[in-house]
């Protein structure tokens, strides 16, 4: 909130320049550098450069032997090959394997709306297996890692989007989805040629909300007449939003039709239907999540049209894990994966954002700064 009043104060003062700017066809402080970019919607004056190292990464890249660790994997639904959410979890456990020596790990994935028993189920018998350590994928893991971490205390269980299980043997791996979802905002303003653009989202939990609280506010923070197209596949309880495309395609394809020309979907596997909407279209781009899609094998199709991707970095806080479960300290993890971490960020692969990086890198070393504070609620 406190960063969306601060936008709202600078832009004030910068309105008659930017429109001096538009009506002139000049170029001004507002506009990106590379001049690539068509800066017409926004209204804001580019934030100062970023310095140097403005982040760190939480990995020491000392070496570790993690052989000895029987992992247990508890995917979300989508499982492996979802080109998102679940797809980030796997590549940081198969980077544990590459580059500590895990040799065991056992995979299995939830189902779409199945029982709380289901989920119990599964991760009773990895730990009766003796895995040790079970990373369980996803907030909807939650009851049942309550349940069953406390039967099994020498078992070490990890927990994606979830920090509600106190228990001694869980640790909860979080995230600032909002602040890097900030970013995605900026750029889709700055690449957005019908100051129009939109967010789908999977399920309308607070979990999703904070990918489009962040979105919202960066938006707003660099233009302050984009019009904003802001839905949901399903309502919470319903997680079937997370893996259906055809759902995905037919609202991206609505915000599209009603003026969006860049659309950021925080909807897991059913982002492919959001790309694929922009793709037919012929007009419009999209801004992928969790994982950077531009380089996922199962949306390689729409690749062309994938300006960035929102990093939420479930690799790098497995491998974290993983690692520092192996040294035996799980105390060196951090405790929100943010912008300061890498554990959020923006993808620049096809070099669509690479003329507008001073200013997403801009942004970001404000909102590291704590100049910018990103709120993971959304201001409708």
């Amino acid at each position: 909130m406190r960063g969306t009043a601060l936008a709202a104060a600078t832009m004030a003062g910068v309105l008659t320049l930017a429109g001096c700017a538009k009506d002139t066809g000049g170029s001004s402080s507002n506009t990106a550098s590379g001049g690539g970019s068509d800066t017409s919607c926004v209204t804001a004056p580019k934030p100062p450069a970023a310095p140097a190292a403005a982040t760190t990464s939480s990995s020491s890249g000392e070496k570790v032997d993690g052989s000895k660790l029987k992992v247990g994997l508890a995917f979300d639904i989508g499982g492996r090959g979802d080109a998102s959410f679940n797809d980030a979890a796997a590549a940081g456990v198969d980077k544990a394997k590459s580059e500590l020596g895990i040799t065991t790990v056992s995979e299995s994935t939830a189902s779409p709306n199945e029982s709380e028993a289901a989920k119990q189920q599964r991760l009773e018998q990895m730990a009766d297996q003796g895995l040790n350590p079970i990373i369980a994928v996803g907030f909807a893991y939650a009851p049942s890692v309550g349940v069953v971490a406390p039967k099994h205390p020498n078992t070490k269980f990890a927990i994606v989007d979830d920090d509600t299980i106190k228990a001694p043997n869980v640790t909860p791996l979080v995230f600032a989805e909002e602040q890097g979802s900030f970013l995605a905002g900026v750029a889709a303003v700055y690449k957005s040629k019908s100051c129009h653009i939109g967010f789908v989202g999977g399920v309308n939990t607070p979990l999703i909300q904070k990918f489009e609280a962040g979105f919202l506010q960066g938006a707003k923070a660099v233009s302050n007449k984009v019009k904003i197209e802001d839905e949901y596949l399903t309502p919470a309880g319903d997680f079937s939003g997370f893996q259906d495309p055809a759902k995905g395609n037919v609202k991206a394809a609505a915000e599209i039709n009603n003026g969006a020309d860049v659309i950021y979907h925080a909807a897991g596997a059913s982002g492919k239907g959001v790309f694929d909407a922009a793709k037919t279209s012929g007009k419009a781009l999209a801004i992928g999540v969790d994982s950077d899609q531009y380089n996922q094998a199962t949306v390689a199709a729409d690749k062309d049209i994938i300006l960035t991707s929102m990093m939420k970095r479930v690799d790098v806080a497995v491998f974290d894990f993983l690692q520092a479960d192996a040294k035996g300290d799980l105390s060196v993890l951090p405790k929100r994966f943010d912008l300061k971490v890498d554990g959020v960020g923006y993808a620049t692969s096809g070099g669509k954002v690479d003329d507008i990086k001073d200013v997403l890198d801009g942004y970001k070393a404000q909102i590291i700064s704590g100049a910018i504070q990103v709120s993971d609620k959304p201001t409708k």
